[in-house]
């Protein structure tokens, strides 16, 4: 498992600088999350029936960093990695070959192509490909990421908690 540092966001940044600072903020909070665990622990469920399981959502946040930043920004071809139209919800579904540290290395791998796509953007350039039906502009997609990192955050507390009663971070 890498280690992963925090950083503070700036409360002075301009616009863009704020954005990234907030998304990489809570990229890094999910990590830490998962930091000092075991790959069963990882696989820990919320509560039945739900799979929802930190390794599940490094899975997920990969699939949503793939999704938004090279198919609907840059307009690649980039198939899912874990769910299928048969497995909707396959991130969450794991193998007993699945590990902590091959999901980790496929969501930086997404985490690192998303700022490479994003660098030479304006935030408001749109998205190549349309996803139900709209353009988004990058601002959006930076937005969209936040609320998706702080939405599942907020799930990987209460995971975190329960795997091992630790609060914080």
């Amino acid at each position: 498992m890498t280690t992963w540092e925090r950083t503070e966001v700036s409360t002075i940044a301009g616009e863009r600088e704020m954005l990234e600072g907030w998304l990489d903020f809570h990229r890094e909070t999910l990590a830490l999350k998962c930091a000092g665990l075991g790959d069963e622990q990882l696989r820990e469920t919320s509560v039945p029936p739900s799979g929802l399981s930190l390794l599940g959502l490094v899975r997920h946040m990969a699939e949503v960093e793939r999704i938004w930043f090279r198919r609907v920004l840059e307009g690649e071809a980039a198939p899912p990695l874990y769910f299928s139209d048969e497995d909707p919800d396959g991130e969450f579904h794991l193998g007993s070959a699945d590990t902590f540290e091959a999901a980790e290395t496929v969501w930086r791998a997404e985490i690192e192509r998303a700022r490479e796509l994003a660098a030479s953007r304006s935030l408001d350039d749109t998205s190549k490909e349309e996803r139900h039906g709209k353009r988004f502009s990058l601002r959006w997609i930076y937005v969209h990421m936040i609320e998706e990192y702080a939405r599942h955050n907020g799930h990987a507390d209460l995971l975190r908690e329960r795997i091992d009663g630790a609060t914080g971070a």
